[in-house]
């Protein structure tokens, strides 16, 4: 096993990277709110691991949807758990980033140079809005599909592009079946990626300018 590490470790420098990461400075001024935002990537962990193994069971169909939330909650094994953990962990998330929010502007966190990492930060923040949005569509209930009518009709207000927006949002004139399947994609697959990526240069960024200053 040893020789085995040895040999990934002359080509990928394993060992450098760990010491790099184990010996990596932390202020003596951090605190438990500057854990709020690993709190939340914890969160997007737990909505990542719960709605992909509900993507087993759940149909994106305006006749099926709600029918295959309800066998996930009442015949899949641990299905009522997994739904229960991605629903309540949503909730976690979207508290846990605000709170990460204020906690950087009310210590400046903002500031130079720390100003792309903000912008990632606040572009993720939007992103997780839109998770809430097009998560809460999903079970297809009376709940969710007057919410997406109200959300989807939202940007008929904005001069001349508003009525192509809703178009394109609904996959049509009204909300009906390319409503559903253009939500469930954004949720299971676009936004998922999004937010991966401006994760990665948030933490990157964090990494090298490193935590920010007190007051």
């Amino acid at each position: 096993m040893a020789k085995v590490y040895d040999w990934f470790d002359e080509r990928l420098e394993i060992q450098a990277i760990a010491d790099d990461i184990s010996t990596k400075y932390v202020p003596p001024h951090v605190n438990i709110f500057y854990c709020l935002g690993g709190i939340t990537l914890c969160c997007f962990l737990m909505q990542f691991a719960t709605g992909f193994a509900m993507t087993f069971y759940y149909k994106p169909s305006v006749t099926e949807a709600f029918s295959s939330i309800e066998y996930i909650m009442n015949e899949v094994s641990f299905g009522w758990l997994i739904r229960s953990i991605h629903r309540w962990s949503a909730s976690m998330m979207v508290l846990m980033m605000i709170l990460h929010v204020f906690r950087v502007y009310l210590t400046g966190g903002f500031k130079r140079p720390r100003e792309l990492t903000w912008i990632t930060g606040v572009t993720m923040a939007c992103i997780t809005v839109s998770f809430g949005v097009t998560g809460y569509s999903l079970p297809w209930d009376q709940l969710g599909y007057w919410a997406v009518k109200i959300v989807s009709g939202v940007p008929e207000a904005i001069p001349i592009v508003g009525s192509l927006m809703v178009e394109l949002l609904r996959g049509g004139q009204s909300v009906g079946q390319s409503t559903l399947t253009r939500f469930y994609s954004l949720h299971t697959f676009v936004l998922p990626w999004l937010l991966a990526v401006f994760m990665l240069a948030h933490f990157l960024m964090i990494r090298k300018q490193g935590i920010s200053g007190p007051l």
